[in-house]
């Protein structure tokens, strides 16, 4: 099997740390090698946060490249843009079409940048846009958004639905399950 490669993209407190975890459980389970890297920014700041998440027959490094990743999976609307350059050709990119102004627009030093999603499509990326602040505050919380977006993925990756649930269910705490699991489903389209 070829190595897949998965970025998950954020700023600090959405939740991509337990996302990638989630992912890497699955696709542990699933019998392949996978090789999980973060890259924190100032994540308690709201800055940056990147997620790795390699998998196939045998990964040697845990690290995507430039032009390498088969998926990207944006928490939020800006950091899509920031990082689709990592897209391979034929690439997809899930996008969380919510907006957290980063420092620079909190001072007032520049605006929010306007048309991110059409920026994206102009580069020729596939783009499957979500709402998934909304979604997650359908299923209960708006902390669950990095669920929902793992239920958008799940409809890319030919991987059951009950692995996805029972993997949900190993990496969240017992009060959360459930939640989680109507967070996933409304994600993947299934509620």
């Amino acid at each position: 099997m070829e190595t897949k490669n998965i970025m998950i993209v954020g700023v600090g407190g959405q939740g991509s740390l337990l996302a990638s975890k989630l992912l890497g459980k699955l696709l542990t389970d699933e019998g392949l090698d996978v090789k999980v890297s973060e890259v924190h920014g100032m994540s308690q700041r709201g800055g940056s946060v990147v997620t790795y998440v390699r998998y196939g027959e045998k990964v040697y490094s845990p690290i995507i490249d430039k032009g390498e990743a088969d998926f990207i999976v944006s928490f939020e609307l800006l950091e899509a843009a920031r990082y689709a350059h990592f897209l391979k050709k034929g690439g997809k990119i899930i996008v969380n079409t919510q907006k957290i102004d980063p420092m620079p627009v909190i001072t007032g030093k520049e605006a929010y940048p306007d048309a991110a999603i059409e920026n994206l499509a102009a580069l020729g990326v596939s783009v499957d846009c979500e709402d998934a602040l909304t979604a997650a505050l359908e299923a209960g919380s708006a902390k669950a958004v990095n669920i929902v977006l793992m239920g958008k993925l799940s409809k890319y990756l030919d991987i059951p639905t009950e692995k996805w649930i029972s993997a949900i269910r190993e990496s969240v705490k017992e009060r959360f399950i459930d939640l989680n699991v109507r967070a996933f489903l409304i994600g993947r389209g299934e509620a």
